[in-house]
């Protein structure tokens, strides 16, 4: 029986090993010559690093896998690397999951129903508890998010020659959550530009400048973070290139100058913590808030939890609101969809439209013509004056009289010719 793993292992692929703050990968007898003659070969300190080493070494040697843990094995070495950071770490986790129930099983007899039971088991939330802090594991968009790593390495494996057709791709119907509803009413944003700093170095200044931009041009909060006035400021705008979107799309967006604008962007220079700094907001030492390596900006969510509870203690604001919920509030203030769908550079107007178009329609009501409800008025349109009469003849005398009550020929026939003579 083979020894169990140690913890810290548990999920690592095949062969690797944490130590010394470092992962290694325990090379195999007769393998030692591709690894630099080392039969303990350092991969990195990061699982980042380690997966992107351990891919570039072995390009050259990859086999075709066999079962669907060999499968997320090469998803999470080929794959995985190539996504944003904050990706890879959930796409990490996901292949740990899904390892810990189909490991074994042989790519081609993977069904739908398996999907669907991992689903139903995964989508009902647990907990534990890590000292005095309850943690979740599982839930709806847990489930769904593992799905969708499972979906897209089988993908993969069509590509690398591993099975003929996807087992389930477009037969799930997995129940969707609901898009956010939360809108920022005007009133609440003025309760939070009313905030002044409590100290020299505060960044209150900072983050009311963020909101004003943010609401003005509804780009992404690492957009943001990223700009640097030098390479960005144009004389016709401020030109923009999704992070988000970078690599697939790569379209530049222009957002023309305008009296607000350029407020905006003079309060968010003016509340810099140092004027030596290259971005537009930066830390007291004039650095980018938004780190690459890890794909979030710590600093400054730490800075906006503070400005939220003093906008709840201070304010009349009794809702916390997020700072996507400002992109959502441009989308809805925009005047069209496609207008909203421009400023946040979207690719599919349903996306905005779904997602972000928070606020209710204004629907104009149509205006009843009831002169125009009945059959006659459809004929007396396409005759002449003069000859309404003699069409009504017609046209009364041509109905299913076995349909009608025949006490009411005269009187409705006599009412006809006073509308008539009206006309």
């Amino acid at each position: 029986m083979p020894k169990p793993r140690k913890p810290e292992n548990r999920g690592l692929p095949k062969g690797w090993t944490f130590q010394h703050g470092a992962f290694y990968y325990r090379v195999p007898r007769g393998l030692v010559h591709l690894w630099d003659g080392k039969k303990f070969f350092r991969l990195g300190e990061t699982l980042s690093e380690a997966y992107e080493t351990w891919a570039t070494r072995m390009a050259d040697q990859a086999e075709k896998p066999r079962n669907i843990g060999e499968m997320l094995d090469r998803y999470a070495l080929e794959v995985i690397p190539k996504k944003a950071p904050a990706t890879q770490r959930r796409e990490q986790r996901d292949v740990k999951n899904l390892k810990a129930v189909f490991e074994k099983i042989p790519l081609t007899a993977f069904k739908p129903i398996h999907a669907y039971e991992y689903y139903d088991r995964r989508s009902k939330p647990t907990f534990t508890m890590d000292g005095i802090r309850k943690v979740k594991h599982g839930g709806a968009s847990t489930a769904r998010h593992e799905i969708g790593t499972l979906s897209h390495a089988f993908t993969k494996a069509i590509r690398w020659g591993c099975i003929e057709a996807h087992p389930f791709k477009g037969q799930l119907e997995l129940e969707g959550s609901q898009p956010r509803t939360r809108y920022i009413e005007d009133w609440e944003i003025v309760e939070c530009l009313s905030l002044k700093p409590v100290h020299k170095k505060d960044c209150t200044n900072a983050i009311k400048a963020m909101i004003k931009l943010r609401l003005l041009t509804g780009m992404p909060k690492p957009d943001v973070l990223l700009l640097q006035p030098d390479l960005h400021f144009k004389d016709d705008g401020i030109h923009n290139v999704r992070q988000k979107t970078r690599k697939k799309v790569g379209k530049t967006t222009i957002y023309v100058w305008t009296p607000e604008l350029r407020q905006a962007v003079q309060e968010a220079l003016d509340a810099r913590p140092t004027q030596v700094s290259t971005f537009l907001f930066c830390t007291r030492r004039g650095q980018c808030y938004w780190d690459h390596k890890k794909g979030e900006a710590s600093g400054w969510e730490s800075n906006w939890q503070r400005f939220m509870k003093r906008v709840i203690k201070e304010t009349k604001v009794t809702e916390t609101f997020t700072q996507h919920d400002l992109r959502a509030k441009c989308a809805s203030d925009a005047p069209s969809l496609a207008h909203a769908q421009s400023l946040l550079a979207h690719v599919d107007a349903r996306t905005t439209n779904r997602i972000y178009r928070r606020k209710a329609e204004v629907v104009k009501p149509i205006s009843l013509n009831l002169n125009s409800a009945n059959d006659t008025n459809v004929i007396f349109d396409t005759v002449e004056k003069k000859n309404m009469t003699e069409v009504l003849e017609k046209w009364w005398l041509g109905r299913d009289l076995n349909t009608r009550p025949r006490d009411y020929d005269e009187l409705i026939i006599s009412l006809l010719y006073q509308i008539l003579s009206k006309l």
